[in-house]
């Protein structure tokens, strides 16, 4: 029985990483998961998917593809049934990398909201924050509760062809991405219980309380339980689905612009039954909407009057408006000067090698290979405003070439890497693909929560390197397996 079925696990590629195989060996972590899988017969991974893929529809997990098709909006996030493995030794070294790299980020921020000290030693070029699209002027030297600028993170990872991670981008504004990583693994633990239970897989329960503690101690006041909101734009939004989620699971109250009031620079919720002063605001709306007196004046998604009863103390809000400048793809690149200037210590995990536009010399040499390297417009995300060099045509990468030249600040250039593949089931049938890793992490004052795993990203779509769920990529239950 398991020979008939063996030969549907195609062998991968050897030009990548790969995750379950070394060669055509399988790696000692994943031997449980090869010997479930080819035990299996193809129609029973396929309708073990398809309960899968049932149970993400009746809960509503679905996400909103970009693109106009009314037609395919709306959609449940591909699921795959293989989970990925993480091995406890690997596991600490993405978790020490995340804490250091959220620790000084946060230290940045303050900085370059204060003092300045980063700029003035002129380590960072000053333009690069002053001028950022990011950088809000209405934070500077105001008092940001407990120092943190950023709770909550996403620190986007990839593997190369030798299995070293890397620092694909981070993710400081509002990461997205949490509730996925809560069904996945209820999914597996529901529908696929025999695989689940034969590892020693590290919960991840710990981050709810982790993650409403770290709101919860932003509070400026002595209420023994501050109110806590979750600002979401609203149910058209592409993770409204999460905003939900995270309400419930974290005991928050779950508002719009219009639930909310300014009185004497305090927040509060309208109620049927009068007002609720809110403490703290989990904001998941850009600054640009934030407040249309302070930012965008036709914004209807804020609060008018919410950066004031900020600049009073009187709400905190998480992310703080402003930490944008730090996920921005261009001062990506000196995350590693952060990590010796703040910390004075040695990066933990590497960013992938990337040239500054801005810089002639590496603007020449990336204008020459463009055919190799992947450019990216320095404050899109999500995949949006990119060339892949590789698997780009003459005329997109003349187009590409012309916006670099008329306004190198806005880009940044980085080679191809291969990410690593993995195994999924399509079909039945075990095909290769690539992926990358969503690593959350939960800033508490100078304490930084990991959670264990994360969400693993996969591109559906054969070759493909793009993984984003707005593009329509999927995503895996990811294990981190405890010693």
């Amino acid at each position: 029985m398991g020979m008939t079925n063996e030969a549907y696990i195609t062998s991968p590629s050897s030009r990548f990483f790969n995750e379950m195989y070394d060669g055509s060996q399988v790696r000692g972590h994943y031997g449980k998961v090869h010997q479930t899988l080819t035990r299996m017969s193809v129609e029973e991974r396929i309708m073990r998917q398809h309960q899968m893929n049932g149970r993400l529809l009746e809960e509503g997990i679905t996400f909103t593809l970009s693109g106009g098709d009314k037609d395919s909006l709306e959609r449940t996030i591909p699921f795959d049934l293989v989970p990925r493995i993480i091995p406890s030794r690997e596991w600490s070294v993405i978790e020490q990398g995340t804490r250091q790299r959220v620790r000084a980020m946060n230290a940045f921020l303050a900085d370059i909201y204060h003092e300045q000290c980063i700029l003035k030693d002129g380590l960072v070029p000053r333009r690069m924050v002053m001028a950022n699209r990011y950088f809000r002027t209405e934070m500077m030297r105001l008092p940001v509760p407990g120092g943190t600028y950023v709770t909550t993170a996403g620190i986007d990872l990839i593997r190369d062809e030798k299995g070293d991670y890397f620092v694909l981008e981070d993710n400081l504004r509002s990461p997205s991405g949490f509730s996925y990583v809560f069904k996945s693994r209820s999914i597996m633990q529901h529908d696929f219980p025999e695989l689940y239970f034969s590892y020693a897989v590290r919960g991840i329960e710990q981050t709810l309380h982790d993650f409403r503690a770290s709101l919860r101690n932003l509070a400026l006041t002595d209420k023994s339980e501050p109110v806590i909101a979750l600002l979401t734009p609203g149910s058209y939004n592409s993770a409204y689905f999460e905003h939900t989620f995270l309400a419930q699971q974290l005991g928050l109250e779950l508002v719009e612009g219009r639930d909310l009031v300014c009185r004497d620079n305090k927040i509060y919720i309208r109620k049927l039954n009068g007002y609720k002063k809110v403490d703290v605001l989990y904001r998941r709306i850009d600054d640009d909407f934030l407040d249309p007196l302070t930012f965008r004046p036709d914004s209807l998604l804020g609060v008018a009057g919410l950066m004031n009863a900020y600049r009073f103390g009187n709400i905190a809000i998480a992310n703080a408006p402003g930490t944008g400048v730090a996920d921005d793809k261009a001062i990506y690149t000196f995350v590693p000067e952060m990590i010796r200037y703040y910390l004075n210590e040695r990066p933990i995990l590497n960013n992938v090698p990337t040239y500054l536009m801005s810089r002639p010399d590496e603007r020449e040499h990336v204008l020459e290979r463009l055919d190799e390297m992947v450019v990216k417009e320095t404050s899109l995300s999500g995949g949006y405003g990119m060339l892949i060099g590789p698997a780009s045509t003459e005329p997109e990468r003349a187009m590409f070439a012309e916006k670099i030249r008329a306004n190198p600040d806005n880009y940044i250039a980085q080679p191809t890497i291969q990410l690593s593949t993995a195994p999924i089931s399509l079909e039945g049938k075990m095909v290769h693909r690539h992926i990358d890793l969503r690593v959350f992490a939960l800033a508490d004052g100078n304490q930084v929560h990991v959670l264990p795993g994360g969400l693993t990203r996969v591109a559906m779509e054969e070759n493909s390197l793009v993984v984003n769920s707005s593009q329509g990529g999927g995503c895996k239950d990811t294990w981190v397996i405890s010693d």
